[in-house]
């Protein structure tokens, strides 16, 4: 039997205590971070990697569906940014029982962290209809401001989504423009608003962000003959810097969107909509467009005075005919209907 001085018994002791301790802390730490019934993967999107793991017990998708949401997601904010916003980014999927993608959270932590849960009934058909992992992935591309502008935060995530997915394949033109038309009323001023700054209802929060950004987008390609749009104005913000995980002032972050645009549009609107109720007449504008709305059609009229601005918002700045044959259908006053009005984002959670 080996022994020591009673002093170097109790500095033993506090060792092993020590270490036992540790040995705990990181056995639960490895049991919250990796549960036995995950599965990670990684994804490459240009020089950027997505790692996401599937947490939770049973779930109907193969594994290869999951990926393909995922770098459908990556692939449209890439598209629209010209870049994946972050070089690493963490996606965490947690299971549950039932159908369907809810409760999307993003976080400028770990250098980009996502969570968001998944029904374990979901069919590859639900994942490629789906906005909320786009929605979610935009919001790694804009800075984290205070909380009275948090309008813009998801306005940019609500209005992006729709017009990355686009650009990317992933969603029809004319459903993107049939939506639009339908959801956007629901971001105007009511009866007691105080501007975008000081009313922080659903409505005010998503869709009067996303007003904002259709009208600076509008904006943007009207004085600069479609050759600028928002798209420049964000990815001026973001290659200046401009990302969740740092904060910035949103005045900060309209000057830079403004100087990547030469267009002095975002911070003039934020003047006009902060601090008072803006009327805004969307009708008058959709006729400009050459965008008119059934209750389950919209049709294009190319014949308007900003058809080629609704073009050039769809496609990009400076857009052409490159790639329009795959919605030729709904281009010129040929309708594309649908068999319901669909039921819209009636929730987003940040």
């Amino acid at each position: 039997m080996l022994s020591w001085p009673a002093s170097n018994g109790v500095r033993a002791m506090k060792v092993f205590a020590a270490s036992f301790l540790a040995l705990i802390i990181l056995t639960f730490c490895a049991i919250d971070s990796a549960p036995a019934n995950s599965m990670t993967s990684t994804i490459a999107i240009g020089d950027a990697r997505i790692n996401f793991t599937v947490e939770g017990g049973r779930m109907d998708l193969p594994q290869v569906e999951i990926s393909e949401w995922v770098r459908a997601a990556a692939e449209s904010v890439a598209t629209y940014y010209g870049r994946y916003p972050l070089e690493h980014v963490t996606i965490r999927i947690a299971s549950f029982d039932g159908r369907g993608v809810r409760n999307g959270r993003t976080f400028g932590r770990d250098g980009g962290f996502i969570v968001i849960r998944l029904g374990s009934e979901t069919t590859a058909a639900n994942l490629q209809s789906d906005w909320m992992l786009t929605h979610e992935m935009i919001h790694l591309a804009f800075p984290s401001v205070a909380e009275k502008h948090h309008w813009i935060e998801e306005g940019i995530s609500t209005y992006v989504e729709p017009i990355a997915r686009v650009r990317a394949h992933h969603m029809d033109a004319a459903k993107m423009w049939f939506e639009l038309v339908r959801d956007l009323p629901q971001g105007l001023p009511a009866a007691g608003d105080q501007g975008l700054d000081h009313t922080h209802t659903w409505g005010r929060t998503y869709w009067g962000g996303a007003l904002f950004c259709f009208l600076a987008d509008l904006e943007i390609h009207r004085q600069t003959n479609n050759r600028k749009g928002l798209e420049d104005a964000l990815r001026g913000i973001l290659n200046a810097g401009g990302d969740i995980r740092f904060e910035w002032g949103l005045e900060k972050a309209f000057k830079t969107g403004d100087e990547a645009t030469g267009i002095a549009e975002l911070q003039s609107l934020y003047d006009r909509m902060k601090d008072r109720p803006y009327s805004v007449d969307l009708e008058a504008i959709w006729r400009e467009l050459g965008i008119v709305r059934g209750d389950n059609f919209v049709r294009f009229i190319d014949s308007a005075p900003l058809a080629a601005t609704r073009e050039g918002i769809t496609w990009g700045s400076g857009a052409t005919a490159h790639a329009h044959s795959a919605t030729s259908a709904t281009r010129g006053s040929t309708a594309l209907r649908y068999r319901a009005v669909h039921a819209g984002r009636t929730a987003r959670l940040r």
